[in-house]
């Protein structure tokens, strides 16, 4: 579907096309040499250069995981059954870690300390 332009739109290319090399002939008589790119070129290979890509990994479980998670949200969502998701190996996963009394009493004493002295300043 290519139309083929006016004799007038032809004009009018031509006419911006020359105020556009006018145009980057003063911008490079004002910055000099450097100028022959254009800015915005300039900013953009830059940004290009500057941002490295790392590609990330996930191990087989994690995504087995992730995937299992997932089609028991659908599954919830439908309305559906859905096998539970395997359990993980033993001795693999780290259980939850828990404070001790004392640890907890000492955050609990600190919060305390904290607050009167807030209080205090007010």
């Amino acid at each position: 579907m290519s139309t083929t332009p006016s004799i007038d739109q032809l004009k009018r290319a031509i006419t911006i096309s020359e105020q556009i090399q006018k145009l980057e002939s003063e911008l490079a008589s004002i910055l000099g040499a450097s100028a022959k790119v254009s800015a915005p070129a300039k900013v953009a290979a830059a940004a290009v250069k500057t941002v490295k890509t790392r590609k990330r990994g996930l191990s087989a479980e994690g995504r087995a995981r992730i995937a299992a998670a997932q089609k028991a949200r659908w599954a919830k969502v439908k309305g559906t059954a859905v096998a539970a998701p395997a359990a993980p190996k033993p001795g693999k996963r780290k259980g939850k870690r828990n404070l001790s009394p004392e640890a907890r009493a000492r955050i609990v004493a600190a919060v305390k300390r904290r607050w009167a002295k807030a209080k205090k300043a007010k």
